[in-house]
């Protein structure tokens, strides 16, 4: 039990944003809310930023799993994607929804984009790794 506690710690924050996401993949689209001009911006942009911080989550929680910076940063951004792929094929039994390679692209470059300035920010402040600890 107390082994499971600090595992739980580390990817809670991971595990709440992957349920966020299916929760919002679940909606039909016909209850989807319209943004009019800025409808494609916003939604694309969510997806940008609900995979930066999932992939982010997932630098957290790895944190004590290997030591390398960057080997983490990668795994987290595969982790992301994947999850991205598995979020379009549930999408496709969604009423109204479709599976998109278009959108597990712009997941992909908001993960990454969100990885690399978090990577960025600890070596220019030359912060010892301790992401959210």
């Amino acid at each position: 039990m107390l082994k499971t506690i600090p595992f739980l710690r580390r990817w809670l924050p991971a595990m709440v944003l992957m349920a966020t996401i299916f929760t919002f993949s679940s909606i039909p689209s016909y209850e989807l809310p319209n943004f009019a001009w800025a409808d494609t911006f916003i939604k694309k942009g969510g997806h940008m930023l609900g995979y930066g911080l999932l992939a982010l989550a997932y630098l957290r929680a790895l944190h004590s799993e290997v030591s390398n910076l960057l080997c983490n940063a990668a795994i987290a951004w595969l982790l992301a994607v994947l999850y991205a792929c598995s979020d379009e094929f549930h999408q496709f039994f969604v009423a109204g929804r479709h599976s998109s390679l278009v959108d597990v692209s712009i997941d992909a470059l908001g993960a990454a984009i969100i990885l690399t300035a978090s990577i960025w920010f600890l070596q220019r402040n030359k912060k010892i790794y301790t992401p959210f600890v």
